[in-house]
C-alpha cells in the first residue's frame, strides 16, 4: 500500500521562527547541506551583527563562513539588506536565505548577485514539509537560485563589459579635451561609453566619426543614410573615391577606401595601428594623432561632401 504525501502547514511544525525553526535547522544542517551539496559546520545561532543579529552562522569544510537566514513566509526586501547586510559583515563566502515562499523577484535578484560577484556564493532555498498519513512532518529543501557556472560566466563577461564601457568614457573626456582646443567639429558631442562619437558633416548621413578598440583606432568619414539606402551610399562613395588623388594629397597621406559592397554603409579612414584603448602609456599621443588626423580629414573632404551631387 502506497501512502498520500500532503504538504503540513509550516507553523504546525515550528510555530516560532527564531525559537523553534532556527533552533531546529542549527541541529539537523546536514539536511540543508544534502540539498545544497555542500558542507555546513553550524557556529552560532543569533549571531550578533552590530544592532542586528544573522540567525544562523556556519562554516565550511575549508572553514569559510557561512551565514544562514530564515524566514517562514514570504521573502521581503527586509531580509534582503539583512542578508546583504551580514554577508559584507561577517565576510561570508556563502550566503543562504530559506523562506517558505520565494518570490520571482527575489529569486533574479539572487541570480544577479551570484553573477555580480565572484567570491560570494548566494542560494534562494524553499522550505516545506510534507508527511505521508500519520506519520511526522519531514522537511523538504528546494533550491530556488543559486551560484552556477554559467552565471559567473555572464557575471565575468558583465564586469569586463563595465571596465571597457569605464575606459572608453575616459578616453573620449580625453580626447574631446584636446579636440575642443583645435576645432569645433566635435565641440557639441559628449563622452560616451561606445567604441565611437560622431558628428554631422553637413548632409544627411555622412559622419565624421572617432572609433577606438582594444588593439587600434582610426578617424573615418561614414556613409550610411539608413535604411534601403545602400545603392544611394554607394554613389557617394563612388562621386568621393573619384576625387581620390586630390583628397589624398589634401590629406597628406593615404586613405582607407571602405565600399564595403556587402554591407549597406561606406567609410573613408585614417587608422592608427599602433595603440589603442589598452595601450595607457601611449593613450596621450594616440589622443594627439586622432585630432590631428580628425582636422585633416574634415579639411580634405569638405569641399567634396558640400559638392555632392545626391
Amino acid at each position: 500500500m502506497i501512502g498520500k504525501m500532503e504538504r503540513v502547514d509550516l507553523r504546525e511544525v515550528w510555530k516560532n521562527e527564531a525559537r523553534d525553526f532556527t533552533s531546529w535547522l542549527f541541529d539537523n544542517i546536514d539536511i540543508l547541506g544534502d540539498e545544497l551539496n555542500v558542507s555546513i559546520t553550524p557556529i552560532e545561532k543569533e549571531k550578533r551583527v552590530g544592532s542586528f543579529s544573522a540567525d544562523i552562522l556556519a562554516e565550511s569544510e575549508e572553514g569559510d563562513p557561512i551565514l544562514i537566514e530564515n524566514q517562514l513566509q514570504k521573502t521581503d526586501h527586509d531580509h534582503l539588506g539583512e542578508l546583504l547586510t551580514y554577508v559584507s559583515n561577517l565576510e561570508a563566502k556563502k550566503a543562504i536565505w530559506i523562506s517558505k515562499e520565494p518570490r520571482s523577484e527575489h529569486e533574479r535578484a539572487i541570480e544577479w548577485l551570484n553573477e555580480l560577484t565572484s567570491d560570494v556564493d548566494f542560494y534562494l532555498v524553499k522550505i516545506e514539509a510534507y508527511k505521508i498519513g500519520d506519520s511526522d512532518p519531514a522537511p523538504k529543501f528546494t533550491v530556488i537560485a543559486g551560484p552556477t557556472e554559467s552565471g559567473k560566466v555572464v557575471g565575468s563577461e558583465k564586469k569586463e563589459l563595465a571596465e571597457r564601457h569605464k575606459k572608453r568614457l575616459i578616453f573620449w573626456e580625453g580626447l574631446l579635451e584636446k579636440s575642443k582646443k583645435r576645432t569645433p567639429l566635435h565641440s557639441n558631442i559628449s563622452p560616451s561609453i561606445n567604441s565611437w562619437i560622431s558628428t554631422g558633416s553637413g548632409k544627411k548621413g555622412l559622419v565624421f566619426s572617432y572609433v577606438v578598440t582594444n588593439k587600434h583606432s582610426q578617424v573615418e568619414l561614414y556613409i550610411d543614410r539608413g535604411k534601403d539606402s545602400q545603392d544611394e551610399n554607394k554613389k557617394i562613395f563612388d562621386e568621393l573615391q573619384s576625387y581620390m588623388d586630390e583628397i589624398e594629397k589634401e590629406f597628406g597621406n593615404k586613405l582607407k577606401w571602405e565600399r564595403l559592397d556587402d554591407r549597406r554603409a561606406s567609410r573613408i579612414s585614417k587608422r592608427f595601428d599602433y595603440a589603442g584603448l589598452n595601450d595607457e602609456e601611449k593613450k596621450d599621443k594616440l589622443q594627439n594623432d586622432m585630432v590631428e588626423g580628425m582636422i585633416r580629414l574634415e579639411k580634405s573632404l569638405k569641399k567634396h561632401i558640400r559638392n555632392l551631387k545626391i
